[in-house]
């Protein structure tokens, strides 16, 4: 807990030296004088792809400062397939630019892969944005080269990484995503559906530990979106690549297991889906009305970040009659484990 870091900071002090002589990973992991790489991460953060902890992005200009991230908190476990929502401006993009390499936190944690971005020079963005993180944009501009057919597309980061049979695994990963027929194909001769596969297979081409993606079905109809996710959903099963999606099509993260929603720049809430009704009913042998039953369980939860802060539901402030700056009472109703929440008179 941040919270705790600091209550504790004379406590714990002393013992930041010793655990920077643990030993992480494998020898490869370490300096050849056996000093600790500040670029990793104790070995209890195995478990995590991604952790935010306080995470803050200040944009500045010579006439403002714009905060974008306010103190984020988030873990992504590795092998999760994840959707983060929220309205424009909310921080989102800004948070997936920051996960791929594509900008510097200003302040907090970010951890990825057991890496710390924080202490990154130039070339470790490089060598992190080439081997661990794949992209997949929402303008397919920015994915294809339009006079290159779809296979040399997919081709084209394996050849500026030198990898071997560069053909060989680029017509598998088209394969991998429907297009075994559409290799020979450039940009103008595909759809757009067709495009975000092959973008798909493009940000597959050096074997990343993290996809993330951009709004991935913005620009397809809700078939094509469906498909997509589909493709998605079927990597995270069976390659346990972890998969971030960046959505505002609350359709489509109805269809994720985690969706973490985004507000001012920090983590409001989370959506959990349970097993849908038709699983709960094939599990309860009613495989006839399973056919028949497509209904997601799903609950919501308000986090609680490490500082100690929720963001209270926009519609439960509307109800109360209140607005961000008055003053409330809480009181804690212990028989029930229950906090309630009044308008002040004051």
């Amino acid at each position: 807990m941040l919270t705790d870091n600091f209550a504790q900071n004379g406590a714990v002090g002393a013992d930041r030296d010793k655990q920077k002589q643990m030993t992480v990973g494998n020898s490869a992991d370490l300096s050849e004088n056996n000093i600790f790489d500040d670029e990793t991460v104790p070995s209890e953060n195995d478990k995590y792809m991604i952790r935010c902890e306080n995470l803050v992005k200040i944009y500045k200009t010579s006439d403002v400062e714009v905060v974008a991230l306010q103190g984020l908190d988030l873990d992504v476990e590795k092998g999760e397939l994840v959707g983060i929502v929220g309205n424009s401006g909310s921080g989102k993009s800004t948070l997936l630019n920051m996960l791929g390499g594509l900008d510097k936190p200003s302040a907090g944690s970010l951890i990825v892969d057991g890496k710390n971005l924080l202490k990154f020079s130039d070339k470790d963005y490089m060598d992190y944005k080439r081997n661990t993180v794949g992209f997949v944009w929402q303008n397919n501009a920015r994915n294809l080269i339009p006079y290159l057919t779809a296979l040399q597309n997919v081709e084209m980061p394996m050849l500026l990484k030198g990898s071997k049979k560069r053909r060989e695994r680029a017509q598998e990963l088209l394969d991998k995503v429907g297009l075994s027929q559409r290799v020979n194909s450039k940009l103008d001769q595909l759809s757009g559906g067709e495009q975000q596969r092959v973008a798909i297979a493009i940000a597959l081409a050096n074997d990343p530990k993290l996809i993330l993606a951009d709004e991935p079905t913005g620009a397809v109809d809700t078939k094509t979106s469906e498909m997509i996710l589909d493709i998605f959903k079927d990597l995270n099963k069976t390659e346990g690549i972890t998969i971030v999606i960046v959505t505002h099509d609350l359709k489509l993260a109805n269809h994720i297991d985690r969706v973490v929603a985004i507000r001012d720049g920090r983590t409001s809430s989370e959506i959990i889906r349970k097993r849908s009704m038709a699983e709960e009913l094939v599990k309860l042998g009613d495989i006839v009305n399973a056919n028949e039953s497509t209904e997601a369980i799903r609950e919501e939860f308000i986090v609680l970040d490490r500082s100690g802060r929720l963001q209270i539901p926009k519609d439960y402030i509307k109800s109360l009659g209140i607005k961000g700056g008055d003053k409330v009472k809480v009181e804690l109703d212990e028989k029930t484990g229950r906090i309630e929440i009044f308008k002040s008179s004051i």
